[in-house]
């Protein structure tokens, strides 16, 4: 079942897309090229997916509550300040066991991430270290929180977290600050049966469906899979609704997807991003002397594993519209073990015009760290034209605002040009691509124009079509506003 509280924006979205010929209430938010939901045709364009920057390590994980077998990391951004989410396992052992702890970490950039003295918890007789949750196994196997947007939301319960095994359940902890932990209630929130909650299951605060949203593990024919699950009150849940796959037509993934770390993209939070991790189990690219030469655990050097770009606007379908890797093994041997190579949750600004996301690399090896990619803002992927002008035109939508802004890119030879079209496809006076601006350069927000006027106030709310006309471009997001 999906959550029956919905916005005005949602339904909108969502009896658009179910009704055919029905314009597309986009309002003034912005959209990315990331998925087909909005185009109605590409003629020399194609949907391009971006390959994130490597950036490097930014923290290894070698302190002694730490290890080889840190995961299940999570990244937000608050007022200012980056707060990081690990699991501490420096030693093997089963999922959910009493040797796991979740760590904290800190940043004022994204880049340079320190470690504050908790003194929550003692770690071989002392305190002096970063635990901000030990002995609720088997929470601390999979702690996985978020920050609580919603706008009545008790401050004492601003964060939120869940965790736990088949077994036990998805229990919830509640936070003031992020740093000192309680259980919400002894009972789990979230409960299901058979092969499920074996990796990181995510919750966050849904603006665009105005409830809580959960996506977590829970296998179809013997395949890592993923269902969904939502709440008005993080309390009281749905019924499991078994996620579905464009690529597959199907609620069995192409392949294994170990985690799926779902969540609303910062700058278009109706845009679900799911950076997650694919799994290839036996697909061993290293030998055993290889192995030995790198010193990884020798349970973790059978299986290659990467990660995938998927999104959602809701209910139980993943977009899967580019079927291929999005963050690839690196050179080097360690990238190419078990389990490593899993992004950390959530994609976060750490510039102007950047974004970063994280994974955890070498896992099962003294070298395992967290190590950070980068994009350019929206810059999962574009709207492309390369060697000839191309074009796309959208469906049918509506919008709000009185200006037309892109995130673009061009060569010094490229350009953009916008036409506004009835839904017909007949230009608009005053909107036509003869009278169309050249958009020419490299900005993450420049307002288009025509003939230099560039209000639209006039077709508010008025159902239109888009066409991008390109040559040697790329358009990542464009929005009305």
């Amino acid at each position: 079942m999906r959550c029956i509280c919905l916005t005005s924006l949602a339904l909108s979205l969502l009896g658009g897309w179910l009704v055919a010929n029905e314009p597309l209430a986009i309002e003034d938010h912005r959209e990315l090229f990331v998925d087909r939901q909005l185009i109605d045709s590409l003629n020399g364009t194609e949907l391009f997916l971006h390959e994130p920057r490597d950036q490097g390590s930014v923290l290894q994980f070698d302190q002694p509550w730490e290890g080889l077998f840190c995961g299940y990391g999570t990244i937000l951004h608050v007022d200012g300040k980056y707060q990081l989410y690990y699991r501490g396992r420096p030693e093997l052992s089963r999922d959910g066991s009493d040797e796991e702890v979740t760590c904290y970490a800190e940043s004022s950039d994204g880049v340079s991430w320190r470690r504050p003295v908790v003194g929550h918890y003692a770690y071989n007789g002392s305190t002096q270290n970063n635990i901000v949750l030990a002995d609720a196994a088997p929470v601390t196997h999979n702690f996985s929180p978020f920050y609580d947007t919603r706008p009545d939301c008790d401050p004492e319960q601003r964060y939120k977290a869940i965790g736990g095994t088949a077994k036990s359940g998805l229990i919830a902890y509640v936070s003031a600050d992020g740093v000192a932990w309680q259980r919400l209630q002894q009972e789990p929130v979230i409960s299901d049966s058979g092969w499920v909650f074996d990796s990181q299951n995510v919750v966050f605060w849904s603006p665009s469906e105005a409830c809580y949203v959960s996506y977590y593990r829970r296998s179809v024919e013997g395949v890592r899979a993923i269902a969904r699950t939502t709440s008005p009150d993080f309390v009281q849940w749905t019924g499991a609704e078994q996620m579905r796959f464009s690529n597959t037509s199907s609620e069995v993934p192409a392949n294994h997807l170990y985690t799926n770390q779902t969540h609303p993209y910062f700058r278009a939070p109706h845009i679900y991003i799911a950076t997650a991790a694919r799994f290839m189990p036996g697909r061993k690219v290293i030998t055993d002397a290889q192995a030995d030469e790198i010193g990884v655990h020798p349970k973790y050097f059978n299986d290659a594993s990467d990660a995938v770009l998927m999104t959602s606007r809701g209910g139980d379908l993943y977009d899967f519209t580019f079927n291929q890797g999005f963050v690839r093994p690196g050179i080097g041997l360690s990238n190419w073990v078990s389990r490593t190579n899993y992004p950390v949750l959530n994609v976060v600004q750490t510039g102007p015009t950047e974004m970063s996301l994280y994974t955890n690399q070498d896992y099962g090896q003294a070298s395992a760290h967290l190590h950070r990619y980068s994009l350019r803002l929206d810059g999962f992927a574009s709207l492309r034209s390369r060697g000839k002008p191309g074009e796309a035109t959208t469906k049918p939508l509506t919008f709000t605002g009185n200006k037309l802004y892109l995130n673009f890119a061009t060569s010094a030879a490229g350009l953009v040009r916008i036409e506004i079209q009835e839904p017909d496809g007949t230009p608009i006076p005053g909107f036509s691509l003869d009278e169309a601006d050249v958009t020419i350069g490299n900005e993450i927000d420049r307002q288009v124009s025509w003939k230099g006027r560039a209000d639209v106030s006039g077709l508010v709310e008025r159902p239109v079509r888009l066409r991008f006309v390109l040559e040697d471009a790329d358009v990542y997001s464009f929005q009305f506003r």
